[in-house]
């Protein structure tokens, strides 16, 4: 009678269980599979078929099932299990973290008849855990990227030599910042830091500001003033926007770079530069060489090392983190209290372009900041431009708010591929260069439908 009762539960119920996205199967007394759904099928790799009749020990293979049973312990406690954590393995031989919980089954006399249990794929949760949980820092350099592991990597490299570094990456993607970093793990820490933007002065003021001059050098020169060279010392001396000064000036810059020597305006005296030098540029100087637009003997001397940044909307997992710290930041700076940004804003921010890079997520919280008159950042206080062009191609719920997670896989599909290229197809080197293991990234490509 109990067999047949189970079985009838097994068929009335088979409708509802098959709707169901958790994992969901039933015993009679004697630990065998009477009911099995297709979440149940898709999680472990076995067939509906094939578990049905069979001990559910032989079908999950769990590290519960010898001495933390949630089953076994409703059985003896008459009292159900809620989300208990553990791990199955399937029929390819993976390790699959699930949460696990149970009840009894009784028939219409209230007699127990067997149990259920319902039971949760925690892959994709444990693998977000760990990236959100992982991150690449160098110096006040933090990012939670994966594409970004090999420039980190690179700068840690470099840090502790007097090499010339050149940093591309689109405007306000963080150059300054990295180049920052380099210096702070540099044995030089200790000494200056001095930035100079190349793009923002005319070549007399930039020669100046470089080089320095002597007291009656020009009109209006009535003292002596250091140069950024000179001032650098044995620190690091930061050209940013190196790509937008003139032919005249790049010979001057490379005599430097060369011989290691420099003239302040209206001396005679040769000064040595001891600075190591990074550069910076949002421009292809390699293209600009091939033009004729740039020193070909420059580029070399500037680009020994290259650290190139992508851009935010290459790393989205940033986003998160640098809004939080944008946010705590202008928080201080305008004495307010704000606590969180909301779903909706993210949703936003997961879907801009970004050309504007850190700089331009800097702005927006800024504003959003200062517009907020609770605890809270919403759609009103962000720019209705922001709004608009996420608007115009991306993928809207039914209450007009941007869907967050096909954002992120949008995202994630993109910089799959793009690894996937880069490593030649070598999916144990992508899932290296990606940070996850080998068969998340497997089932990443099938759920992306990803050529295998």
């Amino acid at each position: 009678m109990v067999q047949d009762d189970s079985l009838q539960l097994g068929t009335s119920t088979d409708a509802i269980l098959e709707s169901i996205s958790d994992g969901v199967f039933t015993v009679d007394l004697d630990w065998r599979i009477t009911s099995f759904n297709r979440a149940a099928a898709e999680i472990t790799g076995v067939s509906k078929d094939e578990a049905i009749g069979r001990l559910c020990s032989e079908v999950f293979c769990s590290d519960m099932c010898e001495s933390a049973c949630a089953l076994r312990k409703t059985f003896r406690t008459q009292k159900p299990v809620i989300n208990q954590s553990g791990y199955i393995i399937d029929s390819s031989g993976i390790q699959v973290p699930i949460s696990v919980s149970t009840a009894l089954l009784r028939n219409s006399d209230g007699d127990v008849i067997g149990g259920a249990e319902t039971f949760r794929d925690l892959s994709e949760v444990e693998t977000l855990k760990s990236e959100l949980k992982e991150s690449y820092s160098f110096g006040s350099f933090v990012t939670h990227s994966p594409v970004m592991r090999n420039v980190i990597e690179t700068a840690k490299a470099v840090a502790d030599s007097p090499t010339t570094v050149l940093v591309t990456g689109e405007t306000g993607s963080g150059k300054e910042l990295l180049a920052k970093s380099i210096h702070e793990s540099s044995p030089n820490s200790s000494e200056p830091f001095v930035a100079v933007n190349c793009g923002a002065l005319l070549d007399s003021l930039l020669e100046s500001e470089l080089f320095g001059y002597k007291k009656g050098a020009f009109t209006g020169a009535y003292t002596n003033k250091l140069g950024r060279f000179a001032a650098a010392g044995k620190g690091t001396l930061f050209l940013d926007e190196i790509g937008e000064i003139s032919p005249a000036m790049q010979v001057k810059l490379l005599r430097v770079l060369q011989e290691g020597t420099f003239e302040p305006l209206g001396s005679n005296k040769t000064e040595k530069s001891k600075a190591r030098i990074i550069a910076a540029t949002h421009r292809d100087l390699a293209q600009m060489v091939r033009d004729g637009k740039f020193r070909q003997d420059l580029y070399y001397r500037i680009n020994v090392i290259t650290l190139n940044i992508p851009p935010l909307r290459e790393r989205k997992e940033d986003i998160p983190h640098l809004a939080d710290h944008f946010l705590n930041k202008f928080n201080q700076i305008q004495n307010k209290k704000i606590r969180v940004i909301s779903p909706e804003v993210y949703s936003v921010f997961l879907e801009h372009n970004w050309e504007g890079n850190i700089r331009e997520l800097e702005n927006v919280i800024e504003r959003a900041v200062v517009l907020s008159g609770d605890d809270e950042i919403n759609k009103s206080h962000i720019p209705h431009d922001l709004i608009s062009a996420v608007g115009s191609g991306a993928d809207i719920s039914s209450h007009g708010i941007v869907n967050i997670k096909s954002a992120v896989e949008s995202n994630e599909k993109e910089m799959i591929l793009k690894s996937l290229q880069d490593n030649k197809y070598n999916r144990n080197k992508t899932a290296e260069s990606l940070g996850i293991h080998k068969t998340t990234l497997y089932r990443k490509m099938i759920k992306y439908s990803i050529e295998v």
